[in-house]
C-alpha cells in the first residue's frame, strides 16, 4: 500500500503510451494503489522497455480481454475500482466491453478518466496525431522559436504531459471530490488539444492587452527580449536569463561587470544590449558564470543537461530527484507537510503482478493456473 495523500484510492489503468502512464505515475506517486491492466502477450510497443519511469510505483498485470473469461476479470477488478484511466482512440474501450456505460452501470460510482489528442467528439476525434499534431492546432507551437526561424517543438511536453497526462490526472482527482457530495462518478473527457491551449491562457490575455503583437521571436517572452533568453559561454554551453524586472537586470549588469547599458526596457536598445550580452558572457564558462550570479538577484542559470540537473545542489537539497532502481528520475511532487509520499516503487516487471492481484479479486490458486495455461492471463 502507497503512502502519500492518495492512499487507499483504487485505480485501473489500461496500459498505453505516455499520457495516461504519466496521469497514473502522479497518481501513484501520491499513494494511489494504481494496477495497470496489460495485455496477456507481449506486442510491439515503442515506448515500453524495462525500468521506465511512468510504469513505477503500481503492480502489472497481463489479461486477454479479448477473451470472455479474461473481459470478465477486468470487469471485477473495476467492480473494486475507484477509478479507470483509458488513452485508447474513441470507441475503442467501448469495443472492448469497458466503454464507461458498462462500467458506470456497474459501479456508478467510478470515475472514468479517458485521454485522446483531439478529445471524444469533434472532426478530427478519429484521426491520428502526436503532440505536435495538438499544440499545432491549439495554438501552443506557433509562438515558440526564434525570430526567422520556424516553430520549434518542444519536446512533447506541452500536449502529452502539461496539457495531457496533469490535466487529466487533475480532472479525475476534480470528479474524486465532487464524489463525495453526490455519490457518483462520472466520465473525464481530456483532450491534449483542450489542455495545450488552457496552458496559453496567459499568452491569450498579453495579446488581447497589446503587449504580444510582434511576430515570433519578437516579444517579452519569446526570446525577443535580450534579458529573456539563453546565450552561449566560453565552453559551449549555455545559461539562461531572465532578469525582466529593473532592480534584477541592475543585479544582472553588476554581475556581469558591465557600465553604461542601455535602458533594457526600451525595444529600441535591444539589438545592441543583445550583443553586449553575447560577448560578455562568452568571455566565461557557463559554470563560472553561475557561480558569480549565486547569492544575487541577477535571474541568470546555468543550463543544464537531464543527466546533470540531479546534481544541482537545489535540487539535491529539495530532494527533486530520486534514484530507483540505479535510475535518477524524477521525485514525486508536489510535496506535502502532512501526508508525505514515499519513494515510489521500482516498476514492475511486466505483467508479473497478475497471480497476485487476482488472488486478491478471491480467485483460486488452480483457477489462476488453468487461465494461464489457456493464455487468459500472463
Amino acid at each position: 500500500m502507497g503512502t502519500g495523500p492518495l492512499a487507499g484510492l483504487k485505480v485501473v489503468e489500461l496500459a498505453g503510451l505516455a499520457p495516461a502512464p504519466f496521469a497514473c505515475t502522479v497518481l501513484a506517486d501520491l499513494g494511489a494503489d494504481v494496477i495497470r491492466v496489460d495485455r496477456a502477450k507481449p506486442g510491439f510497443d515503442v515506448l515500453s522497455f524495462p525500468n521506465d519511469p511512468l510504469t513505477r510505483g503500481r503492480r502489472w498485470i497481463g489479461v486477454d480481454v479479448k477473451s470472455p473469461e479474461g473481459l470478465e476479470l477486468v470487469l471485477k477488478l473495476v467492480d473494486e475500482a475507484d477509478v479507470l484511466v483509458e488513452g485508447f482512440r474513441p470507441g475503442v474501450a467501448e469495443r472492448m466491453g469497458l466503454g464507461p456505460d458498462t462500467l458506470l452501470e456497474r459501479n456508478p460510482g467510478l470515475v472514468y478518466g479517458r485521454i485522446t489528442g483531439w478529445g471524444q467528439d469533434g472532426p478530427l476525434a478519429e484521426a491520428a496525431g502526436h503532440d505536435i499534431n495538438y499544440i499545432a492546432i491549439a495554438g501552443a507551437l506557433e509562438p515558440i522559436g526564434q525570430a526567422g526561424h520556424k516553430p520549434t517543438m518542444p519536446l512533447n511536453l506541452v500536449a502529452d504531459f502539461g496539457g495531457g497526462g496533469l490535466m487529466l490526472a487533475m480532472g479525475v482527482l476534480a470528479a474524486l471530490v465532487e464524489r463525495q457530495s453526490s455519490g457518483r462518478g462520472q466520465v473525464v473527457d481530456a483532450s491534449m488539444v483542450d489542455g495545450a491551449a488552457l496552458l496559453t491562457t496567459s499568452l491569450h490575455g498579453l495579446k488581447n492587452l497589446g503587449l504580444w503583437s510582434k511576430p515570433r521571436g519578437e516579444n517579452l517572452l519569446d526570446g525577443g527580449a535580450p534579458f529573456y533568453d539563453t546565450y552561449e559561454t566560453a565552453d559551449g554551453k549555455f545559461v539562461a536569463v531572465g532578469a525582466i524586472e529593473g532592480r534584477f537586470f541592475a543585479e544582472l549588469v553588476k554581475v556581469l561587470g558591465l557600465d553604461d547599458v542601455p535602458d533594457h526596457m526600451n525595444p529600441e536598445n535591444w539589438p545592441a544590449l543583445r550583443a553586449l550580452l553575447e560577448e560578455t558572457l562568452r568571455t566565461r564558462t557557463r559554470d563560472e558564470w553561475a557561480k558569480l550570479a549565486e547569492g544575487t538577484d541577477a535571474c541568470l542559470s546555468p543550463v543544464l543537461t537531464p543527466e546533470e540537473a540531479p546534481a544541482h545542489p537545489h535540487n539535491v537539497a529539495r530532494g527533486t530527484f530520486v534514484e530507483i532502481d540505479g535510475t535518477k528520475q524524477p521525485a514525486p511532487a508536489p510535496k506535502f507537510s502532512r501526508t508525505a509520499p514515499g519513494i515510489p516503487a521500482r516498476p514492475s516487471e511486466a505483467r508479473a503482478d497478475t497471480g497476485e492481484v487476482l488472488a486478491e479479486l478471491g480467485v483460486p490458486a488452480a483457477e489462476i493456473e488453468r487461465l494461464r495455461a489457456a493464455g487468459t492471463i500472463a
